[in-house]
């Protein structure tokens, strides 16, 4: 079973990335998901200004976590296998179909 929560009606979300030279990156979270099957939750995000450039493709990344106690993302982990992989796409697929029914 897989729960979707979309932010877009809620205040909006973000998270700081920090690359291996210790530059941060704000991140606009674009919406999670739980997954019963893997045990994990997931966050999909991307770049903070991506969509206000005139830009078609915007780099969206995705991660699993374990939420925290307090209901935060705790550390982000890779996905690893592919049949995690699979739900993935099939989960943000059915994503965008919903969001380019609602336009």
């Amino acid at each position: 079973m897989v729960n979707e929560h979309d932010h877009e009606h809620e205040e909006e979300q973000y998270i700081t990335l920090v690359d291996e030279n210790g530059n941060e990156q704000l991140h606009e979270v674009l919406f999670t998901f739980d997954s019963d099957e893997f045990e994990k939750s997931y966050v999909f995000f991307y770049p903070v200004g991506s969509f206000d450039d005139d830009e078609e493709d915007v780099d969206i990344h995705v991660y699993a976590y374990i939420p925290t106690e307090d209901g935060g993302y705790g550390p982000l982990m890779q996905i690893e296998t592919d049949e995690e992989w699979d739900m993935v796409e099939e989960v943000f697929n059915t994503f965008n179909e919903d969001q380019e029914d609602e336009e």
